[in-house]
């Protein structure tokens, strides 16, 4: 049978598209249009396992971090092994694009490396992309773990080779809040409520402020998670390495940024019409989000909230929508694995795991 026009035409856009990358990224890209992938679930992470430490990204401007790193690596029981082009330093990417990738393959392809964890994020992991080994990666699921600019590769790594991938805090100095999270679900095998509230003891004339959840679309829905940072997760939009969002639970969260950049990126998704498929959306925390002093922010000239925003853009889908869960840039930053199944219930307030994110 003939094929359609438009089959013909995208074969030859999608083919064109990445004619120049780097042989493996093609053949992962290739597989992924013939047949996506099934979920891939990494090995628990066990004290005495060897961790490769890596930065796909920025570098880091104190002298010791890479050091700091791999000593909280190790006060958790685990080997650190910081990657040779760890300590690298090009501009504001760490290394040049060859070596950050390089690192981040070797770590896969190494059988005495369990896990990969990231020390830093900033900018820098789209450049990698298309250098990356997914065929190796997914030959040698582990655990790979990062948030901020990360979002790109645990994206991207997941959409072509199925691993669950996740989206949690660097290898460094964490809250009591994000260790346990981190142990839950890296560690400890458990589903279950992921990024509510922590513990907060009630007393007459205080309630807490720091950590409320809003219904800014009520229902219930169950999918597969994806997502991470908004600015870094737009980048991906159009690009070979777009994650597929149907069916889905989208979570979000964002820094520094102003509500009507927000309101931007998300306008970009609804154009797309990516969105309608999407089965609900997982708001975090979006730190320092608040309007500028400039416009189409400045406050006097009237502005919406962050999460006015996300109620405008995300409200009329038909979908429930939460906003306000402990992921992101805070202290509290729990580890939210992308490609496990999870149930969304804007009405009671959660997001659980409906099954282990390891094994």
């Amino acid at each position: 049978m003939l094929k359609s026009r438009r089959a013909f035409l995208e074969e030859v856009s999608f083919a064109s598209l990445i004619a120049g990358f780097p042989a493996p990224a093609q053949v992962a890209l290739a597989r992924y249009a013939e047949k996506p992938p099934e979920p891939v679930f990494p090995n628990a992470m066990k004290k005495g396992d060897t961790v490769a430490l890596v930065r796909p990204a920025s570098p880091s401007y104190e002298h010791d971090a890479n050091e700091v790193g791999a000593e909280v690596v190790a006060s958790l029981g685990f080997l650190p092994k910081v990657t040779p082009n760890a300590g690298r330093k090009t501009f504001y990417l760490a290394g040049t694009d060859a070596e950050r990738a390089a690192d981040l393959n070797a770590a896969f392809a190494d059988p005495k490396v369990d896990a990969v964890w990231c020390l830093g994020g900033g900018y820098g992991t789209s450049r990698i992309l298309p250098h990356l080994d997914y065929e190796t990666i997914r030959k040698n699921p582990k655990p790979f773990i990062g948030y901020s600019d990360i979002t790109g590769t645990l994206n991207a790594i997941h959409r072509l080779t199925g691993l669950v991938t996740f989206h949690g805090p660097l290898a460094g100095p964490m809250s009591d809040y994000a260790l346990e999270a981190f142990r839950k679900t890296v560690m400890g095998r458990e589903a279950g409520r992921i990024a509510g509230p922590p513990p907060f003891a009630p007393r007459e004339g205080s309630v807490d402020r720091e950590n409320r959840v809003w219904k800014l679309a009520p229902g219930r829905a169950k999918g597969r998670l994806v997502g991470g940072n908004i600015s870094v997760f737009s980048t991906l939009v159009g690009t070979p390495f777009e994650p597929d969002l149907k069916g889905r639970i989208l979570f979000l969260e964002e820094v520094d940024e102003h509500p009507y950049r927000i309101d931007r990126w998300l306008t970009q998704f609804l154009l797309t019409g990516k969105l309608a498929g999407l089965a609900g959306v997982a708001l975090g925390k979006f730190s320092k989000c608040a309007p500028g002093d400039f416009k189409p922010s400045y406050a006097g000239q009237g502005t919406w909230t962050w999460q006015e925003v996300c109620a405008d853009r995300f409200g009329k889908l038909g979908i429930p929508v939460l906003a306000g869960l402990c992921f992101g840039h805070v202290p509290e930053n729990a580890t939210i694995p992308l490609g496990a199944m999870a149930e969304l219930d804007a009405d009671a307030g959660t997001l659980a795991l409906l099954e282990a994110a390891v094994r």
